[in-house]
């Protein structure tokens, strides 16, 4: 048994191996942008420059922490250590959403395998880019596991770490922030504190490199050319946020800011009833936890669809839940699994998926996604 495991194993490697060398390796734009704000950091270099243009690092300068270790390495070479750390990351937010629903009860193989074969694009999106939101994913279901065990057992280390693994997740990428508020609502104080520790460290790191003033400075440029960078990127085709969604169909900034404000103002006080409604329920923090790490790239203005990987746990409390829908329900929710699956450009061909992609009809797929989730609260399943 051992043998024939070690022998799958090392034909997976054989096989990703193969596809790096032959398909990945020329892409992965998204890791050189971050592999160089790792060397410029090293450097005390400037992160955010206006001659990048579109390849500029948007992130916080404490994320170019993360690539320093792989910036004295070839760019080659440092891409192949990103794209296995990426595929590792991938397949772990398999096994650890697994792993937080086999918490209270027993699932079924089909749990597990049909999330991931729903999200592949995303997942395979992910690695071709070399993007960093599989690793921030990991972290954020770290934090949800933590928390339903801690619901069990009220454990204080595992509050602590909760927070800690969400401020890793917001020192990475700032849409962790997102669970702020929920530990607020939740009462998670222990979990709260560790976290807004671990920023500050974090937001006070870089100053190793350029100095208490020039940390200062550095951060003011990821502001302001964040601010700037954010507008022309929301017609992007990519973009299935609210935002990007309204804007598209408008045309019209304010309108679309306006509108996606109320929509989000909306999803907020949805997630607070899901919270309320959920207040006597042991391991409520799973559900709740996955329907944030679904709003993340709908209510952040940048949400580009590979950030729908973060969907995989809800995903599969809803293929886990699957018949305790009605008839018709089921119908709706295999409808939307399908179209989420295959919407694909081998299969719909360019000019269908531009105009797919134009009315962001993704973003309506995964709105049915947290109602469904929402369901299940409201009849108190989970």
């Amino acid at each position: 048994m051992r043998t024939r495991t070690s022998l799958l194993i090392l034909l997976c490697f054989a096989i990703f191996l193969l596809l790096f060398l032959f398909k990945v390796k020329e892409s992965m734009v998204d890791f050189e942008v971050n592999y160089k704000a790792g060397k410029r950091l090293r450097m005390a270099e400037t992160l955010y420059r206006v001659e990048d243009g579109h390849y500029m690092f948007k992130y916080l300068p404490s994320a170019a922490m993360l690539y320093i270790p792989l910036s004295f390495f070839p760019l080659d070479v440092a891409k192949g250590v990103w794209y296995f750390i990426v595929i590792i990351c991938s397949v772990s937010l398999v096994f650890i959403s697994g792993k937080i629903l086999t918490l209270k009860r027993d699932i079924s193989s089909y749990v597990i395998i049909l999330p991931p074969l729903i999200l592949a694009r995303y997942f395979f999106r992910e690695i071709q880019l070399g993007q960093i939101n599989a690793v921030v994913t990991m972290g954020l279901f770290f934090m949800t596991w933590c928390m339903a065990k801690q619901e069990n057992s009220q454990s204080s280390r595992r509050e602590i770490c909760a927070g800690i693994f969400w401020g890793l997740g917001v020192a990475l990428k700032p849409y962790a922030l997102i669970f702020f508020p929920y530990f607020v609502v939740k009462k998670k104080w222990k979990a709260l504190l560790s976290g807004v520790v671990f920023i500050v460290l974090a937001v006070v790191s870089p100053a190793f490199f350029y100095g208490i003033r020039g940390n200062a400075i550095v951060h003011k440029e990821w502001a302001s050319t964040l601010s700037q960078s954010t507008p022309s990127l929301l017609n992007s085709q990519d973009n299935i946020s609210i935002m990007a969604l309204f804007m598209k169909w408008t045309g019209n900034q304010d309108v679309s800011l306006f509108l996606a404000g109320a929509i989000i103002a909306f999803l907020a006080f949805f997630v607070l009833f899901i919270i309320v409604r959920g207040k006597e329920m042991t391991q409520a923090s799973v559900l709740e936890c996955s329907v944030l790490l679904i709003c993340i790239p709908l209510v952040s203005p940048l949400g580009w669809d590979y950030t729908l990987l973060m969907s995989v746990l809800g995903l599969m409390i809803i293929v886990h839940n699957f018949f305790r829908f009605s008839k018709f329900w089921r119908g709706v929710c295999v409808v939307n699994f399908f179209v989420i699956t295959f919407s694909l450009y081998d299969i719909m061909g360019r000019e269908l998926l531009a105009r797919f992609m134009s009315w962001n009809v993704i973003t309506i797929n995964f709105l049915i996604v947290i109602s469904f989730l929402s369901y299940l609260r409201f009849r108190k399943v989970c």
